[in-house]
């Protein structure tokens, strides 16, 4: 009876001292998960400081976009709606992308005008975006409106398939821009 009793009292405390083990093993592991995604969050939050902010929460879009289209007849070009805002990582990423790529920037110099269309909570633009079926909802940011010289949308592309790693594609913008420059 005493075998029976130290076995029962014996697989007790194994059984004790293994949940015991494994809280303290998930504390650790939550611990660390959180200590990496503290750092994630302030890589980012550098990161997002060092890039240029090309959004203004204060623009009237509506006009900004009705002179662009009279500039876009002029020049032959066509126009294409950055949408996104300052607090966004990879409108931003995309932004110094384009800038500092000079094969995409030559293309967009040479075929658009190129304009920043604020969404945030300063300004959400909700009758520009409105106008262009709020593709935001549907794609995040930031995506990507394209008109016509005339002012007509005839493209939204979604940014994630432009993507590759922490970044964008050099192929994969250089093909949207490509696809949509003015027909000669």
């Amino acid at each position: 009876m005493r075998k029976v009793k130290s076995l029962v009292l014996g697989v007790g405390v194994l059984l004790l001292g293994s949940t015991v083990f494994k809280a303290q093993t998930t504390d650790t592991a939550k611990a660390a998960v959180t200590q990496d995604a503290a750092a994630k969050k302030k890589a980012a939050d550098e990161e997002k400081a060092r890039l240029k902010k090309p959004y203004d929460p204060k623009a009237d879009a509506a006009k900004d976009i009705k002179a662009l289209v009279a500039i876009a007849k002029k020049e032959n070009k066509n126009i294409i709606l950055q949408a996104g805002g300052n607090w966004c990582i990879w409108c931003l990423r995309f932004n110094d992308f384009v800038e500092k790529t000079p094969e995409l920037k030559s293309i967009v110099d040479d075929n658009y005008l190129y304009y920043h269309l604020n969404y945030s909570p300063d300004n959400k633009n909700e009758k520009v975006f409105a106008a262009y079926g709020n593709p935001g909802d549907k794609y995040g940011y930031p995506v990507f409106i394209v008109l016509d010289k005339n002012g007509k949308m005839i493209h939204v592309q979604d940014s994630s398939v432009l993507e590759a790693d922490k970044g964008y594609g050099l192929e994969k913008v250089k093909e949207f821009f490509e696809s949509w420059k003015p027909k000669s």
